[in-house]
């Protein structure tokens, strides 16, 4: 059914969402303005009201989930963690999140492809990326203070570190769907990051059992663009 007449911005962010949407079904290359209109049920002839084009569209869409990036690690309440056990059970909820809804996830590396190969745009690929580093900084520098830790390297170095872990750790499972595999590898990556710091007593060690945090998840799903999404 179409939608009635709205004003401009509210077109625009449906049209977003609308947009989002197919990508993480079909992919970008099956985002066309027609799959993009019929999805948020206006016409085609709309569309244009609130876009240039399907490449402006494309181009806020990126700026548009960058932008609703809040956290990359959500750290657990646990004033007795060491560092290496809140690490990983921060890549555990993490990890939760992207079981939770992995067409997003495909869809955001989409995203970032299409950045890439498009000329003009690579600039919002930059700016994605500057972005994650700057929220793994910010978890970093959380964990370190909430354990009496010091980062003997520069926090923003580690920061670019657990990015591409995290990276890894999705994508390694997005094609393979493996749980153990992902919780090794959350388990050493959360070593790793803790031998990098100057810390006061010994560390439980983390092991791939953190596997009983995790439950089934329901058939795949997704969610819908927000400045206020976490990844």
């Amino acid at each position: 059914m179409t939608v009635p007449h709205m004003p401009v911005a509210e077109r625009r962010s449906r049209l977003l969402t609308a947009a989002f949407d197919v990508i993480a079904r079909t992919g970008v290359s099956g985002a066309t303005t027609r799959a993009i209109v019929d999805e948020a049920g206006m016409k085609l002839a709309s569309f244009h009201y609130a876009f240039e084009s399907r490449e402006d569209l494309l181009a806020e869409l990126v700026d548009v989930v960058v932008g609703g990036q809040e956290v990359v690690l959500e750290l657990p309440s646990d004033p007795t963690a060491d560092l290496e056990t809140l690490l990983a059970r921060g890549l555990v909820s993490y990890f939760d999140q992207v079981r939770a809804d992995p067409l997003r996830e495909r869809a955001m590396f989409e995203l970032t492809q299409y950045a890439m190969r498009t000329p003009g745009m690579a600039g919002f690929a930059e700016r994605q990326y500057a972005r994650y580093r700057e929220l793994a900084a910010a978890s970093l520098r959380e964990a370190a203070e909430r354990t009496g830790c010091d980062w003997r390297d520069p926090v923003d170095e580690l920061a670019a570190d657990l990015v591409a872990l995290t990276d890894g750790i999705t994508l390694a499972w997005l094609a393979d769907r493996d749980d153990r595999r992902a919780l090794a590898t959350i388990a050493f990556a959360a070593r790793a990051l803790a031998a990098e710091a100057d810390r006061g007593g010994a560390v439980s060690p983390v092991q791939p059992s953190t596997s009983a945090d995790i439950h089934p998840t329901p058939a795949e799903h997704h969610r819908a663009p927000s400045r206020e999404a976490a990844r």
